[in-house]
């Protein structure tokens, strides 16, 4: 099945209870997956342990694809192209490679953070 994957700031976003965010995720007829990265951002965010519960039963609600050998790769060299040039931080080539790898569109609002990115599909 085809799938698009979201950004942690459209994951913020729905946890805000953002309506247009909302509206918009709701209407995309594909599976909706995040990277194990946008997990880890997410929990790293967390105030308490209350809020980390909240968080295992909202991120249980998308496919997570894990980190593995094709996406680290990938994630390396993004890094070594365009860390330098645009400021392209880790957990962002990780996010990008995840995208690239398993050949889904990014869904996020950070795109000046990934639009420089050869041959992925931002939407």
């Amino acid at each position: 099945m085809e799938m698009i994957l979201l950004d942690t700031n459209v994951l913020i976003e729905i946890l805000k209870g953002n309506a247009k965010t909302i509206k918009k995720v709701g209407l995309f007829d594909k599976e909706l997956a995040i990277s194990s990265i946008t997990v880890m951002e997410l929990f790293y965010g967390a105030i308490n342990k209350a809020e980390v519960k909240k968080l295992e039963a909202f991120v249980a609600l998308f496919k997570i694809i894990d980190i593995d050998e094709k996406i680290s790769k990938q994630s390396t060299s993004l890094i070594k192209t365009y860390a330098k040039s645009h400021n392209l931080d880790i957990p962002d080539a990780m996010i990008a490679s995840t995208a690239l790898v398993v050949k889904s569109p990014l869904f996020t609002y950070n795109l000046k953070d990934f639009r420089f990115i050869d041959g992925l599909e931002l939407l």
